[in-house]
């Protein structure tokens, strides 16, 4: 076994534990939604492109991904049409408050920034946030002190440029439009490090586009004051029926395993 194999396995599983283990959604937040919801002909939903294995186009240019099939599986539940369409982070929860979306679903983080625009779903996983740097290169302590002047990679209005500017002010802050941009920087060295959505960051290490540059630097960051109580399904504040709708189909998704086969089909690599 080679020491990436190594690396990638023992990654993983902390990982992995994060997004099952903590992120497991109780039968209590589950039971919400009571059987009696209002229920919608069609849901138009938005998501991201550019966030594998959660929300990306495929070699074939068809939008998938967990997010993308978790809103498939919740439209199936509620019997529902599933229109599902790709916009640009920025612009997700500026069109859910213009009515052009129903919801939002592209592991997005119910942090209080985000509950002053939209309310949201029980939480269907939780995500750490990570540094990445150069491979070989990583053995650096992520702390304030020891990145103070180092490039930092990170997406713009994001919750990880908020927490860098809160706790990293001595850093040198390289803001991307998409994650994808703030990576290709590290892969280049044109930084030192990107901070991310660590699973993300993981399944780009270890697949082809990251061309074995890089690998996770420190430990994982779970500050819920900017992470997040989870990963949640946004809504417009007023529409409560829509969110219990939503949060019934949650939990029939648990419950008839469909869940379950999808972290097999996105997280084939998990260890518990």
């Amino acid at each position: 076994m080679t020491k990436l194999s190594i690396s990638w396995i023992a990654v993983c599983a902390s990982l992995l534990a994060a997004l099952l283990n903590i992120a497991a959604v109780t039968a209590q937040e589950l039971a919400t939604g009571g059987d009696d919801v209002q229920r919608r002909a069609a849901i138009r939903f938005f998501t991201g492109g550019d966030f594998p294995p959660f929300h990306y186009y495929d070699e074939e240019g068809v939008l998938t991904g967990f997010d993308v099939d978790i809103a498939r599986a919740i439209c199936l539940e509620v019997s529902a049409a599933c229109d599902i369409r790709a916009r640009p982070w920025d612009d997700l929860l500026p069109a859910l408050r213009r009515r052009e979306a129903d919801a939002i679903i592209a592991s997005q983080a119910i942090t209080p920034q985000a509950l002053m625009q939209a309310d949201f779903t029980d939480r269907y996983y939780y995500t750490p946030a990570w540094f990445a740097g150069q491979r070989g290169a990583t053995k650096l302590e992520t702390t304030p002190e020891k990145l103070e002047g180092k490039k930092i990679a990170v997406a713009k209005g994001t919750a990880h440029e908020a927490y860098l500017r809160a706790f990293f002010p001595g850093a040198s802050i390289q803001m991307f439009e998409t994650p994808t941009q703030a990576r290709e920087a590290l892969m280049t060295r044109a930084s030192d490090l990107v901070f991310d959505d660590g699973i993300g960051l993981v399944f780009w290490i270890n697949g082809t586009q990251s061309k074995e540059c890089c690998e996770l630097a420190g430990g994982p960051f779970y500050d819920p004051k900017y992470f997040g109580d989870g990963i949640g399904i946004a809504v417009s504040k007023s529409d409560g029926s829509l969110k219990a709708l939503i949060n019934q189909a949650l939990r029939r998704v648990r419950e008839t395993g469909r869940y379950e086969e999808l972290l097999l089909r996105y997280f084939p690599n998990r260890l518990y």
